[in-house]
């Protein structure tokens, strides 16, 4: 009888570690139970815990010496492979405490890299991804030491490759420069289409959000899309455009773009900054709020701030309240009464994945985009018939009249369009 090998990947064992230097204790385990989350992402299971309050991070360790031989007894008790702390680490800290517990040491940042590094899917999305991990490990190499040797395999090596990483800095900078030239034509070719989606006049709606909010759901169900939805975050990476057509012909293009997450990396605004751009050359701004999660208002301020990183401001904001059917009971929507965003010119509450307050969104859309619009009454005559559809696509038609002279339309139009 054949023997039978186990070939399931054996999941890394992680102890994770904070730093509550802030007045809100419960900020610190929130914040650790989210990198628990990106752990498990990452492909590890989660075995201990530790949070240090201190007024800052020891410049050497982190965390502070007591704590040290907390957290060495928690590693060796757990059998843990890796330690993984909350917020970015300098060089010479990885280095002292992977001397200290002899274990792999990852920070946050480098956690949130691998993640975008496995899930990354088209040529851009790797590009990106490369460039945010070679800036990111290129200031910490000689900080690295001994530690890169025990890298070995498991979260944190996705990407560019330990190879990579053991060539010497000029090298490295080589390989960021032939990056940087070959992302410099995706941008070009994005620019590109964005100049295309300018010239159609179709309205465009950028849709913006923390990671695992449901913009993904959202974009599906309103145009009808497969884009891929997991329950999982930045389980989708690159932006996709879809396009959903109205009842009166009006048509709208909608563009999903990369969640937010608290502490993201600035490597990845760097390299992801034309992605993330999305919004600030759309008509109109849907930030989906996931309203299940008790974070809420902390995630909505880490999606403003990263938006005013981007320097994306002056455009319509329609706050989408998603996942009310996750604390309520009943068909009806919830009442956006309770639900607020000052910083949004509408709120809508809505459930994407059940189907519920859609229709009450697309009418705040629409009267968003409309803002602006003049009403026009003209004859065209039967030649120019072709102009009429562009009418339906652009703006609204109220009222179409077939006479001798040609065709009477009144309607509501961008100027753009006003003859």
């Amino acid at each position: 009888m054949a023997e039978i090998f186990e070939t399931e990947e054996k999941r890394e064992q992680v102890v994770l570690v904070a730093v509550d230097a802030g007045e809100n204790p419960a900020d610190a385990e929130a914040s650790l139970d989210e990198l628990q989350e990106l752990a498990e992402t990452a492909g590890a299971t989660a075995v201990g815990r530790l949070i240090q309050r201190r007024e800052a991070f020891h410049p050497g360790t982190y965390i502070g010496k007591g704590k040290i031989g907390e957290l060495s007894l928690l590693v060796r008790e757990s059998q843990a492979d890796a330690v993984i702390c909350d917020d970015e680490l300098s060089p010479a800290q990885i280095t002292n405490l992977s001397e200290i517990l002899q274990v792999k040491i990852l920070d946050r940042t480098a956690l949130i890299l691998d993640i975008f590094a496995a899930h990354a899917r088209t040529s851009e999305g790797k590009l990106q991804v490369e460039l945010a991990q070679l800036r990111y490990r290129a200031s910490r190499l000689t900080g690295f030491g001994k530690a890169m040797s025990r890298l070995g395999g498991g979260i944190g090596t996705r990407g560019p490759g330990e190879k990579k990483l053991e060539v010497d800095r000029r090298l490295i900078q080589n390989r960021i420069s032939l990056l940087n030239r070959q992302l410099k034509e995706v941008v070009q070719n994005r620019d590109t289409m964005r100049r295309q989606r300018t010239r159609s006049q179709i309205p465009t709606v950028a849709i913006v959000g923390y990671t695992n909010a449901g913009k993904s759901t959202l974009l599906n169900v309103l145009t009808q899309s497969e884009v891929l939805e997991e329950d999982k975050l930045f389980a989708t990476l690159d932006p996709t455009t879809r396009s959903l057509e109205m009842e009166d012909g009006q048509k709208f293009l909608f563009t999903d773009t990369v969640g937010f997450i608290s502490k993201l990396p600035h490597q990845l605004i760097r390299a992801f900054r034309s992605t993330l751009e999305e919004a600030k050359y759309a008509d109109l701004i849907l930030h989906v709020v996931d309203v299940s999660n008790p974070r809420r208002e902390k995630q909505m301020e880490v999606v403003y701030d990263t938006l005013e990183k981007l320097d994306i401001k002056g455009r319509p904001v329609i706050t989408v309240f998603n996942k009310i059917d996750a604390v309520q009971d009943g068909a009806e929507p919830m009442s956006p009464c309770g639900l607020r965003d000052n910083k949004s010119d509408a709120t809508v509450a809505v459930s994407a994945r059940e189907g519920l307050g859609l229709e009450k969104l697309l009418e705040k859309i629409t009267e968003l985009s409309e803002a602006g619009f003049v009403t026009i009454e003209k004859v065209f005559s039967y030649e120019e018939a072709g102009r009429i559809q562009q009418i339906r696509q652009q703006g609204r038609l109220e009222a179409e009249e077939y006479r001798e002279d040609g065709i009477f339309v009144r309607a509501s139009v961008p100027p753009s369009l006003y003859l």
